[in-house]
């Protein structure tokens, strides 16, 4: 992870001194009692609203004094001193907020390294503290850099983005709820018409026991992955959408981060998980009813749906014919119905779609960590705006979904994930090549076909209803 300046990294934290911050507050509330003191007014109601405000000011100071003791900036000199040739060798110091930021090299491997300096470094300060381990880029010289600071702060911004209250909950179940319902919904948008409501059972509820089971499956791979890596995170957010019934899980990172593998194989764990069921349940689909036009219970889909990309494209070559008159893209098209297909295999392509989504390399979707654990934060950030960019000109050029993610993944989930205390160790090859596959099916699920078997535009409104 690079990190060109100290400012890069001020960036991305806000870590401007908090005790400098409330050294100001208490010159100000010094201030304002000193004007109340010099005031004199007879008027008794005036005096009695003074003494209100004198006592509410002494009282904020009182505060203030406390958590000036707690927010205290480190003593970098003490803190130099932990530093050594059996650990980090630091050459320079800067002060950094209420911590520092120490330039040197590592002497032993790191996961050695940190739990002794964060001992060693505890004790000096007097209170618990934080170390991150980064590259440092000036000049065309790459230096290591230590940074450290008091754990509190850290604690603070945590704090102050937590989503594991009891509203988080409560927002949770409710748009768990609401995408259960959405899900429903979308599934009932394929039932053949003058369907019962035993059809709608038969047809939708294996539709929409396969989505969840997607969700379900990916979700149990996330939350394990994260322990195994001691990472809390928050309740996870389902996405409800009239369009493919859920957009995704979302949820945000709670603790700190032990390094850039950990920042890779948590989304890795989520996406990964996801396409496999969803190829799981496309196999036993077609096992079960020994084609992919869906058996006696087929969900019937208009043509429109199937949109041109590199991978329908390649289903439809692989099952054949392409097209027929009627430019339905799959066979065994009946007009004025659509395309039978099983709800298994639908519910896996339907997962598919929506884990790419999640995969584009945008802010903190899934594929935004993932790209920022494997390129930096730099690159990441260009690849996170030429995303929401090609995103934008897609919602302009027609096309609802396209607009409605991007705005969702630009503003709900943009911006970087805080640093891992690690960005020194490269994440290795395995990693790497995994990260380039994923992108490859994400590329090949959305990324729209210029040859294609009907004219309809790829992007365009999501079609559900509708004349043929």
């Amino acid at each position: 992870m690079d990190w060109k300046t100290d400012e890069e990294f001020k960036r991305f934290m806000g870590n401007p001194s908090i005790e400098a911050a409330i050294k100001l507050e208490k010159k100000r509330a010094d201030r304002k009692l000193k004007e109340l003191d010099r005031e004199s007014n007879g008027n008794p109601i005036v005096g009695l609203f003074n003494k209100v405000v004198r006592d509410n000011l002494a009282r904020e100071k009182e505060r203030l004094e406390q958590a000036e003791e707690t927010f205290k900036a480190l003593d970098l000199n003490k803190l130099k001193s932990c530093f050594g040739f059996d650990t980090f060798f630091a050459t320079d110091v800067r002060r950094f907020g209420d911590g520092g930021i120490f330039i040197g090299n590592l002497r032993r491997p790191i996961e050695e390294v940190i739990p002794i300096l964060e001992k060693k470094l505890t004790n000096a300060a007097g209170r618990e503290v934080v170390l991150w381990f980064m590259e440092e880029k000036k000049n065309d010289i790459t230096k290591q850099a230590c940074v450290v600071q008091p754990k509190a702060e850290i604690d603070l911004q945590f704090e102050s983005t937590k989503l594991s209250t009891p509203w988080g909950y409560v927002s949770a179940i409710a748009l768990c709820v609401t995408t259960f319902g959405t899900i429903a919904l979308m599934s009932g948008f394929f039932l053949k018409p003058g369907a019962t409501f035993d059809d709608y059972l038969a047809d939708v509820l294996p539709l929409f026991g396969g989505f969840i089971s997607i969700l379900g499956v990916s979700e149990i791979a996330t939350r394990v992955t994260a322990a195994r890596y001691g990472v809390k995170l928050s309740p996870s957010f389902l996405v409800p959408s009239n369009w493919t019934g859920c957009l995704g899980v979302m949820n945000n990172y709670e603790s700190l981060l032990p390094n850039k593998k950990a920042l890779f194989d948590i989304p890795v764990a989520r996406t990964a998980s996801a396409y496999l069921t969803s190829l799981v349940l496309a196999i036993a689909a077609f096992i079960s009813d020994g084609s992919f036009n869906g058996g006696d219970n087929a969900l019937f889909i208009r043509p429109q749906f199937f949109y041109n990309n590199p991978l329908l494209s390649f289903v439809q070559f692989v099952i054949g014919p392409y097209a027929d008159e009627l430019g339905n893209v799959l066979p065994n098209a009946v007009e004025g119905v659509g395309v039978p297909v099983d709800p298994l295999a639908f519910a896996g392509l339907l997962g598919m779609v929506v884990t790419s989504l999640n995969l584009l390399p945008c802010g903190r979707l899934e594929g935004g960590r993932i790209a920022q654990a494997m390129f930096g934060r730099s690159t990441a950030m260009l690849l996170s705006f030429a995303t929401s960019l090609l995103l934008g000109i897609g919602g302009l050029s027609g096309s609802v979904l396209c607009l409605a993610w991007g705005l969702f993944a630009t503003f709900f989930r943009g911006g970087e994930e805080m640093p891992a205390k690690d960005e020194i160790t490269p994440l290795g090859d395995n990693r790497f090549a995994w990260g380039i596959v994923l992108g490859l099916i994400c590329f090949l699920t959305l990324f729209p076909n210029g040859g294609g078997t009907f004219s309809n535009p790829f992007l365009s409104d999501p079609f559900f209803r509708g004349d043929l």
